[in-house]
């Protein structure tokens, strides 16, 4: 008999065979033999599909902890010049084959000198049925159509921050469209979800600043891709992606009537929609929701992105662009102005060899935002001029951010950098230049280089005197010794230069264990 039939084990497949078949048993790394004429191959343990992860990290820098030791960690960083963790994980991986599966995953951390003293960083359940999962929980996922181990980060959803825990319906993997032959295949995404970090706002701040607490959380997006990786040279594609904060409770100090005060956001099932929707909301009479009213109910960001494939039939190389169109508002929705602002990207797939993998170029413009002209329309002059955007800003909200750290593209520096402790995006206005390539030199090793050059004039809102200059550099090497399976020593090697952030340079190990039960 085949050794497909073998394999095919978890399906009950009956064996009916006098030969002696050698199969491997990934999950216990064993072999055994198949000799009787007829086997039945038992399911798999329960015990036998849990994995867990083991993990040490410390860090050290001269100063504050370089901008790529930071960023584009999950939020599991600090700026402190010594920081580190404890972190262990059990999870069950949904298994993809089936018609119905489940999953589950706990991810535990005990930081020194972070933001928190204890971080639930992912918990979370889900379940698939054919092409549809729903996941329930806080969970690290990446959508998007940026490089997620070379790029700068997602305009919109980076993995620059803690996850929000959400009730998370997705197709994640793109399904084919019936009667379409295999050219056209969609995914998506929807979820409803909550930001932790108010507790940390309201201390961060101090008692003058402004910070949210129980901020509701929207995302969605939609994509679609012409062409079937397995069968053509080109494959387009791209999508819409949205994010929006509302609901809750926003607290200021209104320096004029020198008092604290509150904002209360509705969350009722008809603001719900409207926030989801993007439409207008609130019946509320509070004047500060004014704008709320007339306007798009919360904060609505997002982003139009688009990738073209070229893989040359007969090779390994692979060509890929990718562009993303990031908005803050309707006006930059459509085409009520020109698109200036862009991430652009260029990503080159190496035959296999021993110097480099994958390379990747970046070109990150957001200097424009609709232009420097704002006015709202009036009866006298009903004219209506939407320019000043304030990318990652919000006139209520605390920002498009979630324990400091921004939720789209790092290079818009975080507020978790401000030294008032506010909440604000001080540098949204960029062009910047971004590097990116791995490589494998062995099988035990694996490197990894970061290079980012970006000039900041500030915001509309708070422009910088002069033009400042930023440049971050990280160099990663990971060695992962064949003897001991799932061990990983990393050690990261970063520096920082410029006036926007400082000097700084520094140093940070990893130790990570990962195996089966």
């Amino acid at each position: 008999m085949a050794l497909a039939a073998v394999l095919s084990a978890n399906a009950d497949t009956p064996l009916t065979t006098a030969d002696t078949v050698v199969v491997v048993d990934e999950y216990v790394d064993t072999e055994y033999t198949v000799t009787a004429e007829t086997v039945t191959a038992p399911k798999q343990n329960f015990l036998k599909q849990l994995h867990y992860k083991a993990e040490a990290m410390a860090s050290v820098s001269s100063n504050r902890t370089p901008f790529w030791l930071l960023n584009n960690r999950w939020g599991l960083s600090s700026l402190s010049r010594r920081n580190g963790y404890l972190r262990a994980g059990l999870f069950r991986d949904m298994d993809h084959k089936d018609r119905f599966s489940w999953g589950f995953g706990a991810d535990i951390v005990w930081p020194v000198h972070f933001t928190s003293r204890f971080v639930i960083q992912q918990l979370y359940g889900e379940v698939r049925y054919r092409s549809l999962q729903l996941t329930v929980g806080s969970k690290e996922r990446y959508i998007g159509v940026v490089n997620e181990e070379l790029g700068s980060g997602d305009m919109t959803f980076s993995q620059n921050a803690r996850p929000v825990p959400q009730v998370f319906l997705s197709m994640p993997e793109y399904e084919w469209v019936p009667y379409t032959r295999h050219w056209l295949a969609v995914k998506g995404f929807f979820s409803i979800g909550m930001q932790t970090d108010w507790r940390w706002q309201r201390d961060h701040v101090g008692p003058k600043g402004r910070w949210a607490e129980h901020v509701m959380f929207n995302t969605k997006g939609l994509f679609l891709r012409v062409g079937d990786p397995e069968r053509h040279q080109f494959t387009v594609e791209g999508g819409l992606e949205m994010g929006t904060q509302f609901g809750g409770k926003v607290h200021y100090f209104d320096e004029n009537d020198n008092k604290f005060k509150t904002i209360k956001m509705p969350t009722d099932f008809k603001n719900i929609v409207k926030a989801t929707l993007g439409v207008s909301g609130g019946d509320s009479n509070d004047p500060n929701q004014a704008g709320e009213i007339s306007n798009a109910y919360g904060n609505t960001v997002g982003e139009w992105s688009a990738a073209v494939t070229y893989r040359p039939r007969g090779t390994e190389w692979a060509f890929r662009t990718y562009y993303q169109h990031y908005f803050d508002d309707h006006s930059m929705l459509f085409f009520n102005h020109k698109w200036r602002d862009m991430l652009l990207g260029v990503e080159i797939t190496f035959p296999k060899n021993r110097i480099i993998d994958q390379f990747v170029y970046e070109y990150l413009m957001t200097k424009d935002q609709s232009g420097p002209v704002y006015w709202d329309h009036t009866p006298d002059i009903p004219e209506q001029v939407s320019g000043r955007d304030n990318y990652y800003n919000h006139y209520i909200y605390s920002g498009w951010q979630h324990w400091g750290m921004g939720l789209g593209n790092p290079l818009l520096i975080s507020p978790i950098y401000n030294a008032d402790n506010s909440l604000f995006f001080y540098h949204n206005r960029i062009k910047g230049h971004h590097f990116g390539f791995k490589g494998s030199p062995t099988d035990e090793l694996h490197y990894r280089v970061l290079i980012s050059a970006t000039r900041s004039w500030g915001s509309y809102e708070k422009p910088t005197r002069d033009i400042l200059h930023n440049f971050n550099a990280l160099l990663e090497v990971t060695y992962s010794p064949r003897r001991i399976s799932g061990l990983d020593f990393r050690l990261g090697l970063a520096c920082d230069a410029g006036k926007l952030l400082g000097k700084s340079y520094g140093a940070m190990l990893t130790i990570k264990k990962t195996g089966w039960l």
